[in-house]
Formats: C-alpha cells, sequence, structure tokens
C-alpha cells in the first residue's frame, strides 16, 4: 500500500509538471500529501493548481466519495433563501459516510454575481455542486477549497493561457478527431517536431497506455500544451521529448 501511494504521488507530481510546468518545492509537497492522505489523480483532474494553490474539483470528490464506499449524498433546495426570478439558488447537501451516519452537511449558494460569466443561467446547479462539494469535504475531512466553490471562476482561462487558440480546431468530432489530429500534425511539422517522441509525451500527458484510450478533451489540452510550449520555448519542449528518446533506449537496452 505504502508503495503504490509513493508511486501514485511521483506520477502526480510529474503529470502536473508536464501539464502545467514546473511545480515549485511547496506545492510539490503538498501534493505528494494529497496523493497519500486521499488517492487524489492529477491525470484524472482531481486537482487543479491556481496561483500555486492546490483545489480540489467535484470530480475528484465524487471518485473519493466511491472510494470510500459513501453510502448517499442527499441535497434539497432551500427556497426561502432563494429568488429564481433573480438567479440566486441556494441549497442544501447531505452525505452519509455508512449506514448509521447521521450525515455530514454542507450548503452552497450561486447568484450571477459569484459565478463566471460563461456560465451565467446554470446557477441552480452550481449552487448545488457547491453544497454537495462542501458536504463531501467535511465528510472526509478535506481542507482544500475545491474549485466550484471559487468566485467567478472560468477555470479554462485559468489553467490553460490562450484558451481560444485552438478553438476553431477543435470543435468537431471525437476525441482525437480530424481536426484534432490536423492540428496536431501542422505543430509537429512546423516546429520540427518529432512524431514519435510527441506521441510518447502524449501517452504519459493523458496518463493512459495508449491514445486510444485517451479523451478527447485529454487530446485537446495536450495539443493546446505542445502549440503553447513550442512557440515560448522550443528548446525546453525539445529537452522534455528528449527524455523520452533516452527511456526508449534504456528499455531497448533491458
Amino acid at each position: 500500500m505504502a508503495t503504490k501511494k509513493k508511486v501514485l504521488a511521483a506520477k502526480n507530481v510529474r503529470a502536473a509538471c508536464l501539464r502545467w510546468g514546473p511545480v515549485n518545492f511547496s506545492a510539490a509537497r503538498a501534493l505528494r500529501a494529497y496523493s497519500d492522505e486521499f488517492g487524489f489523480s492529477v491525470a484524472l483532474g482531481d486537482l487543479l493548481p491556481l496561483d500555486h494553490v492546490w483545489y480540489v474539483t467535484h470530480s475528484g470528490l465524487l471518485r473519493l466519495a466511491r472510494r470510500k464506499r459513501c453510502v448517499g449524498i442527499e441535497s434539497t433546495a432551500l427556497s426561502e433563501f432563494s429568488d429564481p426570478v433573480n438567479d440566486r439558488y441556494a441549497f442544501k447537501a447531505t452525505v452519509f459516510t455508512s449506514r448509521t451516519c447521521k450525515g455530514f452537511i454542507g450548503y452552497g449558494d450561486a447568484d450571477p454575481s459569484n459565478v463566471s460569466p460563461l456560465v451565467h443561467g446554470a446557477e441552480m446547479r452550481i449552487a448545488e455542486t457547491r453544497a454537495v462539494n462542501r458536504a463531501l469535504r467535511k465528510a472526509y475531512g478535506i481542507g482544500l477549497c475545491s474549485v466550484e466553490e471559487l468566485r467567478s471562476l472560468d477555470k479554462t482561462a485559468e489553467v490553460a493561457p490562450n484558451p481560444k487558440k485552438l478553438a476553431p480546431q477543435c470543435t468537431n468530432g471525437n476525441g482525437g478527431g480530424p481536426k484534432v489530429r490536423d492540428r496536431l500534425c501542422q505543430i509537429i511539422r512546423q516546429h520540427h517536431l518529432d512524431a514519435d517522441l510527441v506521441k510518447a509525451y502524449a501517452t504519459d500527458f493523458c496518463g493512459v497506455k495508449s491514445l486510444r484510450e485517451a479523451t478527447r478533451e485529454q487530446i485537446e489540452n495536450f495539443v493546446q500544451q505542445l502549440a503553447d510550449w513550442a512557440e515560448k520555448d522550443r528548446n525546453a519542449l525539445l529537452c522534455q521529448l528528449n527524455g523520452y528518446r533516452v527511456d526508449k533506449e534504456k528499455a531497448g537496452a533491458a
């Protein structure tokens, strides 16, 4: 069990470096602690770094609840604190960690002033998600704030700079669809990259054994990361890719 935790921690630090660049010592130490204690996975999107601070995601909390065998989550709209006419909603959520558990309660609210303009009109769903997140964090002793609880956060803009760069190329198709592949091929040709090494990097970035297992979102994120890195610091990208050449040569020698 201890070995598995160490492996997960190492994978998380590496995945974070691949996805967002160098991770400072304190952030890496915190990431290892969250890996050990909660089993969070960077590759699966359980954690996000914003302003050098880690935040847990709703999907990460739900996966943790499943691992902990949570027996149920109950949510209720609080009409006395809600105003649908002005898109203001409040929810109460209760998490039951066992059949004898009396429940851990969390509250969440949302209105146009505390959500991103990109999700205006979805305040009711956001309020419920925030309530569930708070209840889950209480139930399992998680001191990390969740991304969805943050005020007016545009996750895409915070995590991936220049999100519009690839928007026209990533609007159709399934994971790795033609337009995504065309964009990837264009980047490889434009910056004279080794296609095999890029494929190895993509597999590692997405946290899968084969790119066929990667989701469309993971591949789009990789293509965006690759394009951004190639434009800003091609030499650093080549060093990253050459690391996979060394790994491949070592594997062949073994």
